[in-house]
């Protein structure tokens, strides 16, 4: 039985670190292919250009087209070789990281990235989440190895919108469960081997952390300011929960995400926003206590994250509706095998309709 723990080859994170890209980046290449929203090219284009004043380095700038889809991925591979780039960056939020991502994977180049918001734990894993132009979850594409570079500016992603930390939160929330989950499954983590126990302590500190900060780094950057708390949400969302998902493992959280996709009603929420009522839904298949599920309800009130279908943006519970979802989220080779115990599409409607009620009954 292999033990495997992998992780980014450098993890950078703390305030004004944006402005030492070119030491950060110095052996990487020479070439930049900078994928971004336009708004992320606003932000920090003049903080790049800064730091590699002077430098014989050429930054191609790019804009994204908002889904990572093999049409996206194809139409920048085509334009990274036009333009002869060495070093793929991947600048903003998580369907960019994951697009740069397998764009380098492809042109066999080096990939960097930057980080905007901590709304997903992305950023450090070798894996890039596959949807189709449409936003439905396609597949998950495998990548032999992670970023060269996460670097992570922690004065940029204080003042983005709370509700993109807040989802970060979300999806951070259901590693250590999905760690627990594969575990107890001896299921295999994403890079194909069983969970080390670093990978697993990693997967607490990341759940305990949430806790502990989760509320006070919210209020934090409501205000457009960086605490300590923020700092460690932060690691927890971007580093603690990128190792830990990807080193021991995603179970029925994840896998209820993707099934939630099939929902246009849903479409309006962030990844995290999702993966979150996930969370609470693989709590109710595990039959949880109560004060388990209880306390992670509570931190999702308290931050704002969905806890019943009506915050979904399912406002009519049609069962026609849930057992697609459902369907979906059990599909071959989802993720939600991972559990230590056989799930049906049965199973998750009865849990989804169950989680609903409890959400329901906590926020009363």
């Amino acid at each position: 039985m292999s033990k495997i723990i992998i992780a980014p080859s450098k993890y950078v994170q703390g305030r004004g670190e944006l402005g030492k890209i070119k030491e950060h980046t110095k052996d990487l290449g020479k070439s930049f292919f900078i994928i971004a929203s336009p708004n992320g090219v606003k932000r920090v284009k003049s903080v790049i250009e800064e730091s590699f004043k002077g430098e014989n380095v050429t930054l191609v700038f790019e804009g994204f087209n908002g889904e990572c889809s093999k049409n996206e991925i194809d139409r920048l591979g085509n334009i990274v070789r036009s333009k002869g780039c060495d070093v793929v960056v991947g600048l903003g939020g998580g369907k960019i990281f994951d697009t740069a991502k397998a764009v380098a994977h492809y042109e066999k180049l080096p990939v960097a990235i930057i980080p905007t918001i901590a709304a997903t734990d992305a950023p450090c894993s070798a894996l890039s989440v596959i949807y189709t132009d449409e936003g439905v979850f396609s597949e998950y594409l495998v990548l032999p190895k992670n970023p060269e570079l996460v670097l992570v500016d922690t004065d940029i992603i204080a003042k983005a919108p709370a509700r993109l930390l807040v989802a970060g939160v979300g999806d951070a929330l259901a590693t250590y469960f999905e760690a627990r989950a594969c575990v107890r499954s001896n299921a295999k983590n994403m890079s194909g081997g069983n969970a080390t126990k670093s990978a697993f302590a990693l997967a607490k500190l990341c759940y305990d952390t949430l806790q502990s900060d989760g509320l006070k780094a919210k209020l934090a950057v409501e205000n457009n300011v960086c605490t300590e708390a923020v700092e460690n949400i932060v690691e927890a969302n971007t580093f603690l929960s990128g190792v830990g998902f990807e080193s021991a493992g995603l179970a029925a959280a994840h896998a209820i995400h993707n099934g939630f996709t099939v929902l246009e009603q849903c479409h309006h929420l962030y990844h995290g926003e999702k993966v979150a009522f996930g969370t609470i839904v693989q709590l109710v298949l595990e039959n949880s206590s109560l004060e388990e599920i209880k306390e992670v309800i509570d931190l999702c009130i308290s931050l704002g994250l969905p806890v019943t279908l009506e915050e979904m943006g399912v406002t009519e519970i049609k069962e026609e509706e849930l057992r697609n979802v459902a369907e979906a989220s059990c599909a071959a080779g989802e993720t939600i095998h991972n559990m230590p115990f056989e799930v049906t599409s049965d199973d998750v409607y009865a849990a989804i309709l169950a989680a609903d009620a409890l959400g329901k009954t906590y926020k009363a």
